[in-house]
């Protein structure tokens, strides 16, 4: 089908330009990536709706813009709102699948939000950290079950026993998975300075190492995913770790798509793909449809960095995730990161987006249990990821069973992300979506580096004083510690599947 050639569905927001402040110095229609504005004798809505990205706003001098939902009146009706007539208005005209970024932003149930952190008092006294040391030290990686010392030549104890590859982190929070061509080069150098800055990691997402960043392979996670862009045996040994990606929270399922226009030189070059061509991922691994599958890849992975990188797998948190969990821990994996449906994305079907997958929360409990059940909890690490905002929801998360978190979306707003969902579209008006060098340039890395050093420093601190206000001065004394947490406003069945008790019991 083809597209119409001007939509009959009105834009989400209209922008109000106070004349009598304006200078008429353009700055707004010259930086608006998405032509919402433009300029005859004075400023004016242009060609394009605006979607409320406020570039406009927070770079006009005389702060004369303002940026309002566009009044929508239509009749009342609890199933067929507003919003569902437009989808179907926009699909009848375009005849083609919605798309979708960002994560799912319907109404469900904040599960972090309805879940308590427990404190200390009188009898099991809290810690100062101020004057205490806290650690926040963390190892990701295979653990063994026991481990055996002997003396050394020297007389001192010597570790008998093989342990296996580690990541070593300062804090117990990463930077998501995010690749080149779904950000653009300056905002993923932005992300792998501020993780060098504080002794984390980031990761490459399925797009390749850029050569500019090859001074962070170091701290960086890459990927192997479906389509192997970029996948050859100096990227995987110039790395930290290497990750299988299976599925991502945001479009559990299905494959991933980068639009051609948004595949520059640069990018065909790290993906090893024409110049303009579209990057498609299938949704399954053509050669993956087993665990005994899954466990060749990984092993081949191991081979392929002499043993000395952790090899981890990503999937999306859906129904039945424990037992896909143990698979795949069961299968060599070092580490499983789950990623939850409200995980961020640069592109995803809207229908995919918004209904299929299962809250982080619940999956990172379930796999946590299941692990222990089976007996293998040790035997690899959990990354939690998909709507982590707070140091808060990192401490929950950990208290839930996660050795560490990622965070995607909450790293794009330290660069400017103002969270628009238009990521698809390439006009990212703040350089961080968008290939086009007239707007990836206005984005410093050195100066969006030190913002989102920024955020991981903050948050680290807030932790420490959690850690303090819980009585313990390490966070593997909150791991798995589910009775530092209650729930309130949660039915029996989500309190009984996060193991988590209601407030006041």
């Amino acid at each position: 089908m083809r597209l119409a050639t001007k939509s009959t569905v009105p834009g989400e927001f209209v922008q109000v330009v106070h004349h009598d402040r304006c200078i008429k110095c353009k700055r707004c229609v010259m930086g608006c990536g998405f032509n919402a504005l433009e300029f005859t004798d004075r400023v004016m809505p242009g060609e394009n709706p605006c979607v409320a990205c406020h570039f406009c706003t927070d770079h006009c001098p005389q702060q004369c813009i303002q940026i309002h939902e566009r009044p929508y009146a239509q009749a009342g009706h609890d199933v067929w709102s507003p919003a569902m007539q437009k989808r179907i208005v926009r699909q009848a005209e375009s005849g083609g699948v919605l798309l979708s970024a960002m994560g799912n932003d319907r109404p469900w149930t904040v599960l972090w939000d309805n879940l308590l952190l427990d404190a200390c008092q009188v009898t099991n006294p809290s810690i100062d950290p101020l004057r205490e040391p806290m650690e926040l030290r963390t190892y990701l990686g295979r653990k063994p079950e026991r481990i055996e010392v002997e003396t050394g030549p020297d007389g001192k104890p010597k570790l008998k026993t093989k342990i296996a590859p580690q990541l070593r982190i300062s804090t117990p929070i990463i930077f998501a998975g995010m690749s080149l061509g779904s950000i653009s080069l300056s905002a993923q150098k932005s992300l792998a300075m501020a993780a060098k800055k504080i002794g984390t990691l980031w990761n490459t997402g399925e797009g390749g190492l850029h050569e500019d960043l090859q001074d962070y392979a170091d701290c960086a996670i890459v990927q192997c995913a479906s389509g192997r862009f970029g996948v050859h045996e100096g990227y995987l040994r110039n790395s930290a770790a290497v990750e299988i990606k299976i599925g991502q929270g945001a479009k559990p399922g299905i494959g991933g798509h980068l639009p051609g226009r948004k595949v520059s030189s640069d990018i065909a070059g790290t993906r090893m793909i024409p110049i303009g061509s579209d990057a498609l991922s299938p949704a399954p691994h053509h050669d993956i449809y087993s665990i005994e599958d899954l466990r060749q890849l990984i092993y081949a992975l191991k081979e392929a960095t002499e043993y000395e990188k952790p090899v981890g797998v990503k999937i999306a948190a859906v129904h039945n995730v424990g037992a896909i969990a143990s698979g795949i821990v069961r299968a060599g994996a070092d580490y499983v990161y789950l990623d939850g449906f409200r995980g961020g994305t640069g592109a995803a079907p809207t229908v995919i987006r918004d209904n299929v997958g299962i809250p982080v929360e619940i999956a990172l409990a379930a796999v946590d249990e299941r692990l222990r059940k089976d007996g293998i909890r040790h035997e690899a690490s959990i990354i939690c990821a998909g709507s982590i905002r707070s140091s808060a929801d990192v401490a929950k998360a950990i208290a839930l069973g996660a050795d560490a978190v990622a965070i995607g979306t909450a790293a794009l707003i330290t660069l400017g992300c103002h969270v628009c969902q238009q990521c698809h579209t390439g006009n990212c008006s703040w350089g961080i979506t968008s290939q086009r060098p007239e707007l990836t340039r206005r984005l410093d890395p050195s100066v969006r580096a030190e913002m989102a050093a920024n955020l991981l420093e903050g948050w680290t601190e807030e932790l420490k004083e959690i850690l303090g206000a819980l009585g313990v001065n390490a966070v593997e004394s909150l791991r798995g510690s589910r009775d530092r947490l209650r729930g309130v406003n949660l039915t029996k069945e989500s309190l009984d599947v996060l193991g988590v008790k209601h407030a006041g019991e």
